[in-house]
């Protein structure tokens, strides 16, 4: 328990310390974001707070490199990651470098043997993914990077989200002995809640692409790590439910934009909270209800796992 202590308090304090001087930063650097049409705020905001995030995580989660290459290979893609948003913060990058630069981070975590080659088959014994293995597991990561980067669209949001989901993980994951994991989850989750502070409406600052990728990209693979790498099939389920949120908002912002003909990494203001918003909610209230809505998810994750009907 002092571990946990810990790594929480110790990833919280720099976090929070840190966000004012990374928001100085921000604007020295142009890491600005601008009003217009399509977003809520009304005034230039620095957006570069995943660097706060990104310190307190790393800075716990040097403690855990020497458990193995996984941990490794994990923090490596992370920063990959992170720069990759930074510059996007700064000055603005492509879909399509994105896109190439979340590949490429996925495979250095691959590289490191973070990987899901298989599941359990509900009728009879396992189903090995062979060749599918590694670009099952780059899909993944890349698209629950993108999940979480899609729902950082209003104050405290995606900051908010993840904490939940990352506290379930750390719960899950100690139950099935991954400590590794557990201890990760609520490193990130103490450097998320120190941010927060700062990140909630009225924000102050925003996470930025530097930090919604870089935090949808750390969950993606400590899902794999601590849960998808599991052999029943609820091991599978569970980590979509816990994010089901930002999933959900994510293949529902998909298959409207190719409905609509539009294309995919085009923004719009039709995501969940924009819906919430038009609906009369206050930005508050419509942060306060996804917050909801991904507590439910957690729980119904957590009961799942307790269910003896599943295993």
């Amino acid at each position: 328990m002092q571990q946990f202590l810990f790594l929480f308090g110790g990833a919280f304090f720099i976090s929070l310390l840190t966000t004012p001087i990374v928001s100085r930063i921000a604007f020295r650097v142009g890491a600005v974001d601008q009003p217009d049409k399509r977003k809520v705020h009304s005034q230039v905001m620095p957006r570069l707070g995943g660097l706060a995030v990104f310190v307190g995580f790393v800075a716990a989660a040097s403690f855990l490199v020497n458990q193995g290459p996984q941990v490794a290979g994990l923090l490596l893609g992370g920063i990959i990651i992170f720069l990759l948003g930074v510059a996007d913060d700064i000055r603005g990058i492509t879909p399509k470098i994105k896109l190439t630069g979340q590949v490429i981070a996925s495979i250095v975590v691959v590289s490191s043997g973070i990987q899901v080659q298989f599941i359990n088959n509900p009728f009879n014994g396992y189903f090995y993914l062979g060749i599918l293995a590694v670009p099952l597991t780059i899909f993944w990561i890349v698209a629950v990077t993108n999940a979480v980067n899609l729902i950082d669209g209003l104050d405290g949001l995606a900051s908010g989200v993840a904490i939940i989901a990352l506290i379930t993980f750390a719960v899950i994951s100690y139950q099935m002995d991954q400590l590794t994991v557990s201890l990760l989850s609520v490193s990130l989750a103490g450097a998320l809640l120190g941010f927060l502070r700062y990140n909630f409406f009225p924000a102050k600052i925003f996470l930025g692409d530097s930090g919604s990728m870089f935090i949808g990209f750390i969950i993606a693979v400590l899902a794999i790590l601590g849960l998808l790498k599991g052999v029943t099939l609820v091991a599978f389920v569970i980590p979509i439910i816990i994010l089901g949120v930002p999933i959900f908002d994510t293949c529902f912002a998909i298959f409207r934009r190719y409905c609509e003909r539009q294309p995919i990494f085009q923004a719009d203001k039709k995501h969940i909270h924009h819906r919430l918003l038009g609906r009369g909610l206050s930005h508050r209230q419509t942060v306060l209800v996804i917050y909801g809505l991904s507590i439910f998810c957690s729980v119904s994750a957590l009961l799942m796992m307790r269910s003896s009907i599943l295993f």
